[in-house]
């Protein structure tokens, strides 16, 4: 099979494509066809090595696991002696590591089933981006029916699953965004959209119950001035270069400015929950979300496809696919 692989850290230059053996699932594994994959700021932290602590799990001097990509949906092809939810030919999607491939072993538990509804390349886009928002949003501020929720970042991947999750938990929604993707912000269900590069939301008389912060571009202060008194603001991310550091680099202030009040200042990692993968599957299905798609680039096109999520511009996913 064919497979994206690096050896040393770096830009996309270190991606190589190359032939290897064909992988054998453990007892409690699926192997999985893939059918698409999509790119997360997680892969750029893997690909780059940074920040550098996360090297004392990837490996110090080179990766020790050389395969990379996180997302994806497929066919199974076959499966471990003790798996039970899944057999050969199931449409699924989830997560599992060395997802840029023409195949990949992953557990059971990673994965959920694909509606027939659903294309292969909206599944293979959901589950770090929408394990975040569906986290962030239900478990973490807890949004529900009448709320005021503000997403900031609406366009790009957790963004435009926040906006569409945030109203179907019957809230009122406000996508920040650039003014070439409102109209799209807006399709998605956000009532309100906010050019951020005419009109600055923390300047405005408008507060809200809940911020969905998926970009870090404004200072904690800001985002707590525009919190209604009881009002619960979620880090779900941040730029490309720090969207693994960002939410954990405030913490510490947002513990000391939560004290100040009833606001909260929290933030999110997602958990790989396969009871929120079909929940998010169900909601795909019943035409409550989809996956918003930029690019799609071929398998041996991903270290040109890395290069266009460097810019931090994507609108919702950017795709590999087997060539």
């Amino acid at each position: 099979m064919k497979a994206i692989v690096y050896y040393s850290y770096g830009g996309p230059e270190v991606l190589r494509l190359e032939e290897m053996a064909k992988p054998s699932p453990d007892p409690q594994e699926v192997l999985v066809r893939v059918r698409a994959a999509a790119l997360n700021p997680y892969d750029w932290h893997f690909m780059r090595g940074t920040p550098y602590p996360l090297r004392a799990m990837l490996g110090i001097g080179n990766p020790k696991n050389r395969r990379i990509g996180a997302d994806f949906a497929g066919e199974v092809e076959a499966v471990g002696s003790r798996v039970t939810q899944f057999k050969p030919g199931d449409a699924v999607f989830g997560g599992g590591q060395g997802a840029f491939a023409e195949y990949i072993c992953t557990s059971e538990t990673k994965l959920a089933r694909k509606r027939e509804n659903v294309p292969f390349e909206e599944a293979a886009g959901v589950n770090i981006a929408g394990l975040t928002a569906l986290q962030a949003l239900r478990d973490k501020a807890r949004v529900r029916t009448g709320q005021s929720v503000l997403v900031n970042g609406a366009a790009g991947g957790v963004g435009t699953f926040g906006v569409q999750i945030a109203k179907a938990y019957g809230a009122e929604v406000t996508g920040v965004c650039s003014g070439r993707n409102g109209e799209m912000v807006r399709a998605l269900g956000a009532q309100h959209v906010i050019d951020y590069t005419r009109d600055d939301f923390a300047a405005e008389a408008a507060r809200y119950d809940v911020i969905l912060d998926c970009v870090g571009n404004r200072s904690l202060a800001d985002m707590r001035s525009v919190l209604k008194p009881a009002g619960v603001y979620v880090g779900a991310g941040g730029t490309t270069d720090n969207w693994m550091i960002g939410p954990l680099a405030h913490t510490f202030k947002r513990v000391l400015l939560s004290r100040l009040g009833k606001k909260k200042l929290l933030a999110i990692l997602a958990k790989p929950r396969q009871k929120d993968l079909i929940e998010l599957g169900e909601m795909m299905a019943a035409g409550r979300m989809k996956t918003v798609l930029d690019r799609q680039y071929k398998l041996s096109e991903t270290a040109e496809a890395m290069r266009y999520l460097e810019l931090g511009h994507a609108r919702g996913k950017v795709l590999v696919v087997p060539d």
